[in-house]
């Protein structure tokens, strides 16, 4: 099993590149970069690539409505360049409020245009002259739609590689169907690995019995604050906030995708209560209303025995990525903290 780290946004850039570099020696295998409406994922992993020489650089994730098909295929193949094929394009539908509110393109359609920008991006890296006529994309431009002087066109450069891994962050009945088919990780947000076969047993399984044999297993990709420790009360409490401001405030009151996936968990009740809470600006509150059984399947916390145990139910069920923030405050501590993690995961 990899493990891999997400970064956070705030601290100098510098800094946390020469910590990445401290968890690269330290047998980290994988950084993430987010990129919601802050300054963008691409740049910084390409800085990063300069810095590092082993590890898996990734974007989680690059909405695909903030770029174009090819846009985002040229990003991958420049950054799989820089890198030296050690890039992962993570991708995802993200939502009403950074798609409208910040890039002023309209919300939907996700399943159909995450399909299309997948098949044009691996068009692009195979270097064969694009041609896409879909409902979401059409490329060239029709005659009738624009001068009539496009025509098929080819990448430049040559790729490192032909093939490029494509995750994606899906929740969603379809979505998750549709990333198990199509492509090579899935990276499902608040992962609570014993209500994977309830919640999404079913399109797994839809979606696995149309996957091309090429495309290997489905590797699932999750994400989870880190902590081995003997207590645990304070640690859980540190990790409440994230979950209350998804399933609280992330949406509107009749559309939050976090807040239905509490629910399709088990915790409906909770997640109304958490949403009334964090909408009134009760945000503390919200977050004491965060069920401990709800935090502690979302994370790794707790003694260096009861982590493993979770890894190795975790490696059982097909998850081939920990994405762990370690929660320790120092970056010693942090580092102490993968170190350990390196030799619970071999």
């Amino acid at each position: 099993m990899r493990i891999g780290t997400v970064l956070d946004f705030g601290p100098p850039f510098d800094e946390i590149a020469t910590q990445i570099v401290d968890y690269e020696a330290a047998g980290l295998d994988s950084v993430t970069m987010g990129e919601a409406y802050t300054f963008d994922a691409v740049s910084q992993l390409g800085y990063l690539a300069a810095r590092t020489s082993r590890i898996e650089l990734a974007t989680g994730i690059l909405p695909i409505d903030s770029r174009t098909p090819t846009t985002l295929a040229m990003t991958a193949a420049g950054l799989d360049y820089v890198s030296k094929g050690r890039f992962r394009l993570g991708i995802g539908a993200s939502g009403p409020q950074v798609v409208e509110g910040f890039h002023g393109v309209p919300f939907g359609h996700a399943l159909g245009k995450t399909r299309e920008t997948i098949e044009i991006c691996r068009t692009v890296w195979r270097r064969e002259a694009l041609r896409h006529q879909g409902r979401h994309f059409q490329i060239p431009l029709p005659a009738d739609r624009g001068t009539g002087l496009g025509k098929p066109l080819k990448l430049i450069n040559h790729p490192v590689r032909d093939r490029i891994p494509v995750s994606i962050a899906a929740l969603g009945e379809q979505m998750v169907e549709l990333t198990a088919e199509i492509a090579e990780g899935w990276e499902p947000i608040f992962f609570h690995p014993e209500k994977l076969e309830s919640v999404w047993g079913a399109a797994l399984a839809r979606g696995k019995a149309r996957r091309a044999a090429e495309l290997g297993e489905l590797n699932i990709i999750v994400r989870l604050p880190l902590a081995v420790t003997d207590d645990t009360a304070p640690w859980l409490d540190r990790a409440r906030p994230q979950l209350a401001l998804y399933i609280g405030g992330m949406g509107s009151r009749t559309r939050n995708f976090y807040n239905d996936l509490a629910k399709r968990y088990g915790f409906v009740a909770e997640a109304e209560a958490i949403q009334e809470l964090f909408l009134a600006g009760k945000h503390r509150a919200a977050a004491a209303a965060v069920p401990d059984e709800l935090v502690r399947a979302t994370s790794l916390i707790g003694p260096a025995s009861y982590v493993a145990e979770r890894i190795a139910m975790l490696r059982e069920i097909g998850v081939g990525l920990l994405n762990v923030s370690p929660m320790a405050p120092t970056h010693p501590e942090r580092l102490s903290a993968i170190e350990l993690l390196r030799s619970l995961t071999d």
